[in-house]
């Protein structure tokens, strides 16, 4: 009876850490601390930090459905790609029919307390992003690097979503970190996409920018796009968002991100890619805390 006991909670606890994948909970918490980044710069008193809580519970089972759809529009890509075949969906320890349930209920739910927590507009741009990550930007990642200016939008609209959450606005603030966020997009697809280029190219991806090769020209489309990320990191200072001190701070990130991406440029190996890839993960939250920090 206790083997019988042992391997039904084993199974259990196995099919609900696959549920747990599917939302890619990494992905998803970069997701949520943008969006708790948005609502937190647009708060203009103190938080009431029920509705915060709910508010990012909310975000993350979006983004969680958000993803789920992918990977079950994108199961059998995923199957013949080393980085993805372990999914839960390709590995088979969840159907795609449960998979679908699961991104609808997630979704659902998401939506649901989206409302509760905060208001129709953003709970509006909040289904946006997952219309547009899960049936524009997916099928698109096959036809080519369109893919990536269509990708970068819900990618953007995070912090967006949480100014709407807080103030029931969108205002040129708004748009400002949307837009920093939106530029980052593109050198961090990139640098993703030059160094799983080999794994991509098997399920017919098309990311990297122009005739879509590791060479100078995507580099340089690198370059240019973080290089934009520099004056984009002055406008909340210039506009009164926050202080100088952000100023500083986003212009110093941003040359230094800008630094690795001249590395690329010399040498086009996905070592050089790999360190734009890491330097964008660490610029985006660096930045948006002392936003953050720079206002209070």
């Amino acid at each position: 009876m206790n083997s019988t006991v042992s391997h039904i909670d084993l199974t259990t606890a196995t099919r609900l850490k696959a549920f747990y994948e599917l939302l890619k909970p990494r992905l998803s918490f970069l997701v949520v601390f943008s969006s708790g980044f948005g609502y937190a710069l647009a708060s203009q008193s103190s938080i009431n930090w029920g509705s915060f809580v709910l508010f990012l519970l909310a975000g993350f089972l979006v983004s969680g459905s958000s993803v789920t759809i992918n990977q079950v529009i994108e199961q059998k890509y995923d199957a013949i790609m080393n980085r993805t075949r372990n999914r839960p969906i390709p590995s088979n320890r969840i159907t795609d029919t449960e998979a679908v349930w699961f991104s609808i209920i997630t979704g659902v739910a998401g939506l649901g307390m989206m409302l509760i927590a905060t208001n129709i507009l953003a709970t509006a741009l909040s289904l946006l992003s997952l219309l547009l990550y899960a049936f524009v930007y997916t099928p698109l990642k096959r036809v080519g690097s369109i893919a990536v200016f269509v990708g970068a939008i819900p990618g953007a609209l995070p912090p967006m979503i949480g100014w709407a959450a807080a103030s029931g606005v969108l205002s040129y603030e708004a748009m400002i970190i949307f837009g920093i966020q939106f530029i980052w997009q593109f050198p961090h697809f990139w640098a993703i996409a030059w160094v799983s280029d080999e794994d991509y190219k098997k399920a017919g991806f098309k990311l990297l920018p122009g005739g879509g090769s590791k060479d100078l020209n995507t580099a340089i489309n690198i370059m240019v796009y973080t290089l934009f990320l520099l004056p984009l990191g002055l406008l909340p200072t210039m506009f009164g968002l926050t202080g100088l001190t952000s100023g500083v701070v986003a212009t110093i990130c941003g040359v230094l991100f800008l630094a690795t991406t001249f590395s690329l440029m010399k040498d086009t190996s996905n070592q050089k890619a790999r360190r734009i890839m890491f330097g964008s993960f660490i610029y985006l939250p660096i930045v948006q805390i002392t936003f953050l920090l720079d206002k209070l």
